[in-house]
């Protein structure tokens, strides 16, 4: 089933499938390339909910995303930017994905990094882009603040979930909202 709104605008982050078919016909692909291909095709056909993604431009390593904020979270109508690296021995290492709108969160850095498990020793080639979306959005409504990034954020998120509620509520307010 396809979802609706942002997340199934693939013309919203600036990728054209029609125009990006013919820039690569003819194009020799090697083996990460192809499968990126795969995955775009994939993800322009039936992205994840409350995600979108493809390329910047005509680099088919370098990607942008959307997610938005989940309802029933402090993240709630935020539309977050991503920006994806896919590095060239695909799928055997994982991409670099790095938010690009501030979030108050304990498991992303003020630089956008992500603390998440399948980004780094928990990798594997059977993931997808797909996949790994639709656990950074999941890390909106469920962080995890035992392997925080920000240790402060994490504390105050098991000492104060109200409060922490109320800042992520109003970073979200002040820099994910047009």
């Amino acid at each position: 089933m396809r979802s609706q709104g942002p997340s199934s605008k693939s013309s919203a982050i600036g990728y054209r499938p029609r125009a990006f078919a013919r820039m690569m016909k003819g194009s020799q692909l090697s083996s990460s390339a192809k499968r990126i291909q795969k995955e775009l095709a994939e993800i322009s056909l039936d992205p994840p909910c409350n995600c979108s993604a493809g390329p910047k431009g005509d680099n088919l390593y370098e990607w942008v995303s959307t997610i938005v904020g989940p309802s029933g979270c402090p993240y709630s109508g935020g539309v977050f930017f991503l920006d994806i690296t896919f590095p060239h021995d695909y799928p055997f290492k994982p991409p670099k994905i790095v938010f690009r709108t501030r979030i108050y969160h304990c498991n992303v850095n003020s630089q956008g990094q992500i603390c998440l498990d399948i980004l780094k020793d928990q990798w594997s080639p059977a993931l997808t882009i797909s996949k790994v979306l639709l656990s950074v959005c999941s890390l909106l409504t469920d962080c995890n603040p035992k392997d925080p990034l920000v240790g402060s954020i994490a504390q105050q998120y098991m000492a104060d979930r109200e409060g922490h509620d109320r800042t992520a509520a109003e970073w979200t307010k002040r820099y994910a909202q047009g």
